[in-house]
């Protein structure tokens, strides 16, 4: 049984106070919870640690690293700026529309979040590829490929960080009050004003929310890149894919391309903390 500890005293707006019990953990999830945070910190214990600190700037400035961090900003921006514009609307369209096999293309835009990567990049193959559905029409009527190209990479990123921003967009939109909407409405605004003018500032903090996770996760892309667009220096190797040739060929590389994807990871996390992780 859980036992209480102490009482502290919390005073209330009105001036009255409460007491509020502080619990003592038990050892038995004491023990299992320490030892999770363990797992979970001792890998950036160790990444922090063996990180090549006299010779950082040097290495920052080296030239495969800055290009594999300019393609990977690059792509990852870009990639952001189309989730925004495909992202945004379907998850105004699942939040607001009720429309037959809603709950099916609600999973469907779920996927690439439950889609081991590799697979995600066999999919675009077959899909954006020289011979796939879409890629052959491509290619016979434009002369245009999308696979192992830096237009490849940005295609994969987007796939795999799209259902970022359409999960945040769309809680803020149902969590919205469409009050202001009817309103606009009454007083003649027709629906795509109503939209531009009253709806995206409503939600613009879980459009902000989403577009970090959607840049963070793009950002962060390895499996589907490597599958659709290749591991080409100066094209389509991003960060991920620089650390993972480097780790055979230059450890402290690999290191410092890691620590800086886990510094941005860091700040995205510091940057949203007050929305997702700041408990009530």
């Amino acid at each position: 049984m859980v036992g209480i500890d102490e009482q502290d005293v919390v005073a209330r707006p009105g001036g009255a106070a409460s007491p509020r019990r502080v619990q003592r953990v038990p050892m038995g999830l004491m023990i299992p919870a320490a030892a999770g945070l363990a797992f979970l910190v001792l890998p950036l214990a160790g990444l922090l640690i063996r990180a090549p600190w006299t010779t950082l700037p040097r290495r920052l400035t080296e030239p495969g690293v800055l290009t594999a961090l300019r393609l990977s900003l690059q792509t990852a921006t870009t990639a952001t700026g189309v989730c925004l514009v495909l992202g945004v609307p379907l998850a105004w369209l699942l939040a607001r529309v009720e429309f037959p096999g809603r709950r099916l293309v609600r999973a469907l835009v779920t996927v690439p979040l439950v889609l081991p990567p590799v697979v995600g990049g066999v999919a675009l193959l077959l899909a954006f590829g020289r011979n796939g559905l879409i890629g052959r029409w491509l290619d016979s009527t434009f002369g245009f490929t999308l696979p192992f190209t830096t237009a490849g990479v940005v295609v994969a990123e987007a796939f795999v960080a799209m259902p970022f921003l359409v999960i945040a967009v769309e809680g803020a939109l149902r969590g919205a009050d469409i009050r202001y909407e009817e309103a606009a409405a009454t007083l003649g605004s027709d629906r795509w004003t109503t939209f531009i003018r009253v709806t995206l500032p409503l939600v613009a903090p879980g459009i902000a929310a989403g577009a970090l996770l959607c840049w963070a996760r793009a950002l962060g892309e390895f499996g589907a890149t490597i599958t659709f667009a290749g591991n080409f220096p100066g094209r389509t190797q991003t960060m991920p894919l620089a650390v993972y040739l480097a780790l055979e060929t230059d450890l402290q590389a690999a290191i410092v391309l890691s620590l800086i994807l886990l510094i941005v990871s860091v700040a995205i996390l510091a940057l949203l903390r007050d929305r997702w992780l700041t408990a009530p």
